[in-house]
């Protein structure tokens, strides 16, 4: 029996974190400057609204970081006690943006609906000014997520914190231009509740997949039945069992395999092979396979029907 591993190291997961860490420190400092300006605007001109926007977003600020402290989290060495280091953390953050999304989908439904049954207009040109800036600050923060967002959930749940905000001060700026040149009070919360919709798409595929990954569900990504053609095709084997697909972080896989030879002995060119195909075809980084010998079919412990 042999027993080989390949694993993506904390140095390679490393330099993905550094290709997004200057996106977040910029991200970061965009719109904690822009809370500070929001909120002296609010202060100066006594709008509830500017300031309560500001304290919306300086929850993003603090989603920011939670993504960007996970990803940092992420490359953290193994120890004793956690032998695959805190790579799940970027699991855990993309869940909670997800979760924080959601509720802030569902208080601007919310005030949208109170609007549309009520109207109010937008309270001057200054919040028309300074949601403007919103837009152009958030936009600029989405598109430094936007490369990494098909690959990672936590760099998905970063971007769609940030599209969501530019996307409501687009509907205010709208809105307001509207409302000051035609009196259509209904439109601010017609355009919430359409931009609501919008995003709720992108958050809830966004919830579900954080879901699956926490459960440790293949992700999306893998071929499984792929996987499984694969290794059966392979010569010398002659079946496999306690096959296994997880993700190791929201940008890692990792595959465990029992495959049964007919051969006495094997090299390590077969192993690294095998691994080295999962890897370029399939995308699973971090591989396992345990070889078995034919001849003492039967023996392994795992190799039942009532093994997970």
């Amino acid at each position: 029996m042999a027993v080989m591993e390949r694993g993506s190291s904390a140095a390679s997961h490393g330099h993905a974190v550094e290709r997004h860490d200057r996106a977040f420190k910029i991200g970061v400092a965009l719109n904690v400057v822009f809370v500070i300006v929001e909120a002296a605007y609010g202060l100066l001109s006594g709008s509830l609204a500017l300031l309560s926007d500001a304290g919306h977003n300086l929850s993003d600020v603090f989603s920011l970081l939670l993504a960007w402290g996970a990803s940092v989290l992420a490359t953290r060495a193994a120890t004793e006690r956690r032998t695959y280091g805190l790579r799940k953390a970027t699991v855990m953050a993309a869940l909670a943006s997800s979760v924080v999304l959601l509720v802030a989908l569902g208080v601007i439904a919310r005030e949208a609906v109170g609007r549309l049954l009520q109207p109010v207009p937008v309270a001057g040109v200054t919040i028309i000014v300074v949601a403007a800036v919103g837009v152009v600050i958030n936009g600029l923060t989405a598109l430094l997520f936007m490369r990494g967002r098909k690959h990672d959930l936590n760099i998905r749940g970063a971007f769609l914190h940030m599209v969501a905000d530019a996307g409501v001060s687009l509907g205010v700026v709208v809105a307001g231009v509207l409302i000051m040149l035609k009196g259509w009070l209904w439109v601010d919360p017609v355009l919430s509740l359409a931009i609501v919709g919008l995003l709720l798409f992108g958050t809830w595929g966004l919830l579900r997949d954080s879901i699956w990954y926490a459960m440790d569900a293949v992700p999306g990504k893998v071929d499984i039945a792929g996987v499984r053609q694969y290794l059966g095709a392979l010569p010398q084997v002659q079946r496999m069992h306690d096959l296994h697909v997880w993700p190791l972080s929201t940008t890692e896989t990792a595959l465990t395999v029992h495959l049964v030879v007919d051969a006495n002995a094997l090299d390590n060119r077969f192993l690294v092979a095998v691994q080295q195909e999962l890897h370029d075809r399939f995308g699973i980084e971090h591989s396992t396979i345990q070889v078995e010998n034919c001849a003492d079919d039967g023996s392994c412990l795992l190799d039942s029907e009532r093994c997970v």
